[in-house]
C-alpha cells in the first residue's frame, strides 16, 4: 500500500500541482518509507525573521460555528498577548470555500502561514510537493508529541515524519437521533441493520423521515457507504483495494451500494438530498424541526448543533453504526479521525517556530477545556469529559478495534473525487453498484500503472 500511494501522489504532482483536499474528516495512513523530498524539511524550522522584529502571521480555519470561532480567536489572542512581537490575521471560512481557496493558495505559494487539513492523501501531497514544514523537531522537543493520542500522531505521520498537529476534535461518525421521537413511537436503539430498518419503517409510517441527509458535497453520503462496506467486508476489504492487493469490485462494496439504493427506494432519506448543502445546515434543520429522526454524522455534530440550537440538545441521543448480519466487519470498528483539523505550517512561513507556538495555544490546557465545553473531544491523552454524549464518542474510540480514516481522506485526491461522485450517483440511483465498483477499480488500476 505504501508503494502504491506514494507513486500515485508523485504522478499527480508530475502532471501539475493540483493539490486538492478532501471533504471531511481516523485511522492511520502513515507512510514509513524514506523521503528524499522532505529530507531537508527540518532546515525550514529556522526563522528567517530577526529576533525582536515584529512578525505577522496568517491563519485559516473552517470553524465558523460558535463558540468555536470565538474560541480560536481567544486562543490566538492569548498567544499574541504572551508573545507581543506577533500579530495574527485569522480568517474563518466555510468548508467548501476553504478547499478551493487553499488549493489555489498552495499552487501559487500564497498559502497562509498556518492552515489545517484532515491529513491523509492531501497532506501527503503537500509533503511530496514540499509545501509544508516538517514538524518533527517541534513535536519531539520535550516529548511534546506524547501529549496526543497515538492514533492522532500516526495520522499526522508520513515518511517517518510528523507534519501536522492534531487539534480540533476526536471525530467518529455515529448516528445521532431524537430521543423524544424514539420514545413517542416506542423505538429501541438498533444494534443490527435489520433492527435499524425496522426503526426506519416505523418512523416512515408515522410521517417521520428516518435519515436526514444533505449530500450536495458528497462526503456526507459517503459515511453510509463506508460503514456498510466496513461492516460487510471488514476493514481489510477497503485497505486491500486501496493497496492494490484487493479490488474495489469486492463483493462487500457491491452489497454496500445495494443496501444504500434499497434505502433510497424505501424513502429512508429526505427528498432532494443530493442537492442540499450540509454546511448551511439544511440537513440539521430537518432534525431540529422533528421532520427527521436520525442522521449519520461525525461527532462534530454535537458542537455544531449546540451552537445552532441549544434547546435541541436535550433530545439528542447517539448510537454506533449497527452490525450487518453475517458481515465480516467488527461491530465496534469506527470510521472517523483522531484529531480532525490537523494544523500545518506552510513552507513559505518565515517564522515556523512562532507559527508552531501559536498552534500550541490552540491545544493547550485552556483551549482543551474550552473545546470540551463546546462539545468536543480533544485528541489528547487522558482527556476527561462529563457530557454523556461526549463520553459515548470517547468510549467508541477507546474500544474500537480499528479506526477507518474517511475514504476521501485515505485515498489519493483523484480516486477520492471519484469515490465521492460515484457514491453520490449511487444515492441518486443513476449508477448501479456494479458500475460504481468497476469505475473505482479501473481508476485505481490506472493510477497504479502510472507509477
Amino acid at each position: 500500500m505504501k508503494k502504491v500511494i506514494g507513486k500515485t501522489l508523485s504522478a499527480a504532482l508530475a502532471l501539475a500541482m493540483t493539490v486538492s483536499i478532501a471533504a471531511c474528516g481516523s485511522g492511520n495512513q502513515s507512510e514509513s518509507s524514506s523521503s528524499t523530498s522532505a529530507a531537508s524539511s527540518s532546515a525550514a524550522t529556522t526563522s528567517s525573521v530577526a529576533s525582536g522584529d515584529p512578525v505577522k502571521l496568517t491563519l485559516w480555519h473552517i470553524q465558523t460555528t460558535e463558540p468555536m470561532t470565538s474560541n480560536i480567536k481567544a486562543d490566538i489572542d492569548r498567544f499574541t498577548k504572551d508573545n507581543p512581537k506577533y500579530s495574527v490575521d485569522v480568517e474563518a471560512m466555510q468548508n467548501d470555500a476553504y478547499k478551493t481557496k487553499l488549493k489555489i493558495a498552495l499552487s501559487s505559494n500564497t498559502a497562509p502561514d498556518i492552515f489545517f487539513s484532515w491529513t491523509g492523501g492531501p497532506m501527503n501531497e503537500y509533503v511530496d510537493a514540499d509545501k509544508i514544514v516538517d514538524l518533527t523537531p517541534f513535536m519531539e522537543k520535550d516529548n511534546y508529541k506524547d501529549r496526543f493520542m497515538d492514533a492522532g500522531i500516526n495520522q499526522a505521520t508520513y515518511k517517518d515524519k510528523i507534519w501536522g498537529v492534531p487539534v480540533e476534535n476526536t471525530s467518529v461518525a455515529m448516528f445521532f437521533y431524537n430521543k423524544d421521537l424514539f420514545a413517542k413511537y416506542n423505538l429501541q436503539v438498533p444494534k443490527t441493520i435489520k433492527e435499524l430498518e425496522a426503526v426506519c419503517d416505523t418512523l416512515k409510517k408515522n410521517g417521520i423521515i428516518p435519515f436526514s441527509l444533505a449530500n450536495k458535497t458528497q462526503w456526507t453520503g459517503s459515511m453510509y457507504y463506508m460503514y456498510l462496506a466496513n461492516r460487510i467486508g471488514g476493514a481489510d476489504a477497503f485497505k486491500n483495494a486501496a493497496a492494490r492487493t484487493g479490488s474495489f469490485e469486492d463483493e462487500s462494496f457491491k452489497q454496500a451500494g445495494t443496501i444504500l439504493q434499497e434505502w433510497v427506494k424505501k424513502d429512508y432519506f429526505n427528498k432532494g438530498f443530493n442537492g442540499l448543502d450540509e454546511d448551511s445546515g439544511q440537513s440539521r434543520t430537518l432534525l431540529y424541526t422533528e421532520k427527521a429522526a436520525m442522521t449519520l454524522m461525525g461527532s462534530w455534530f454535537l458542537s455544531t448543533a449546540a451552537g445552532e440550537n441549544k434547546d435541541f440538545m436535550s433530545k439528542v441521543g447517539s448510537f454506533p453504526f449497527p452490525a450487518v448480519e453475517g458481515g465480516k466487519g467488527e461491530p465496534d470498528a469506527v470510521v472517523g479521525t483522531v484529531g480532525d483539523n490537523f494544523y500545518h505550517i506552510a513552507k513559505t512561513c518565515k517564522d515556523p517556530e512562532g507559527a508552531f507556538k501559536a498552534i500550541q495555544y490552540m491545544i493547550d490546557d485552556t483551549a482543551i477545556q474550552k473545546r470540551i465545553e463546546a462539545g468536543r473531544v480533544p485528541p489528547v491523552k487522558g482527556v476527561k469529559v462529563s457530557d454523556p454524549l461526549l463520553q459515548n464518542v470517547l468510549d467508541a474510540v477507546q474500544k474500537a478495534p480499528s479506526v477507518q480514516l474517511w475514504y476521501d481522506q485515505y485515498l489519493s485526491p483523484e480516486l477520492s473525487d471519484l469515490h465521492k461522485s460515484t457514491t453520490q450517483a449511487l444515492f441518486g440511483l443513476s449508477k448501479t453498484p456494479e458500475q460504481v465498483d468497476k469505475e473505482m477499480e479501473a481508476k485505481a488500476k490506472e493510477l497504479a500503472e502510472k507509477n
